[in-house]
């Protein structure tokens, strides 16, 4: 092919130079273009038939539906209103406080709790132990001298517990901190915002131990469980002595539920 013909044929016509081109790999390549524009033509008509039928379709089932029965409502002419009997405004809510803080608890010793109380004088105190007195050194002890056996075994007196004795009772540990670090303030207190001094009162017992505890005095709120809580759980104290031997002694204990 001469070079003129090269730059002005198709690269079908290249390819193709000498050979048959009768033979239908020629005519398949050469007309390939228009065969896949017409195909997409076709595809496009078909496509767009497609969406106008669906678009007619739809608005003659809009238009087959049954429009609803529109109801005339006649409002009602209210009475008018008289502006002195209107109700009054709602109060305000309460300010609400932007933090809650517990406070160590104040203790204090029963002679501050209880004013009105006062303790007798140490004579009183001292008078009121056993006594040493001289008897008949020709007598019988009357604890020799067997009862009458009728059968009944007396029961052993009970303890005295003392309100006040010569050496009152002790805690053998820093009371502030214990109270501090296992006293919580109730939920349902703090809430309600709920302070004030429980009044707790405990027998400390010969070994130190701690029972019989009562609220003399409560705030509510949870407050008081939570304050029976803590002093029941107390370790051992130092127990109270009346002429040097370790008695019951009643100690009451004033705690302090502050929120800030």
């Amino acid at each position: 092919m001469e070079i003129n013909k090269i730059l002005s044929s198709d690269y079908i016509d290249i390819i193709f130079e000498g050979r048959n081109k009768v033979y239908g790999g020629y005519e398949l390549r050469k007309n390939y273009p228009k065969r896949v524009m017409i195909a997409l033509l076709v595809l496009a008509g078909i496509a767009l038939m497609a969406v106008a039928y669906a678009l007619i379709n739809m608005n003659v089932h809009i238009d087959k539906k049954p429009k609803p029965a529109q109801k005339e409502v006649v409002l009602a002419e209210l009475p008018p209103v008289d502006p002195k009997k209107l109700p009054p405004p709602p109060p305000p809510p309460p300010p609400v406080k932007p933090t809650v803080k517990f406070t160590p608890p104040v203790i204090k010793r029963d002679e501050e709790v209880k004013e009105e109380e006062v303790p007798p004088p140490q004579k009183e105190i001292t008078a009121s132990g056993p006594k040493d007195e001289k008897g008949d050194p020709n007598g019988i002890d009357p604890g020799i001298v067997a009862p009458p056996s009728n059968g009944v075994v007396a029961a052993p007196a009970a303890p005295t517990i003392f309100s006040y004795v010569e050496q009152q009772p002790e805690p053998s540990f820093e009371l502030t901190s214990y109270l501090t670090s296992h006293l919580h303030y109730p939920d349902a207190a703090r809430e309600s915002s709920t302070e004030g001094r429980v009044i707790v009162k405990f027998v400390v017992n010969e070994d130190g131990a701690v029972s019989d505890v009562t609220i003399v005095r409560g705030i509510g709120g949870g407050c008081d469980e939570e304050a029976k809580r803590v002093v029941s759980s107390m370790p051992k104290w130092k127990p109270g002595k009346q002429n040097g031997k370790a008695v019951k002694v009643y100690f009451t204990l004033p705690i302090q539920f502050k929120l800030e």
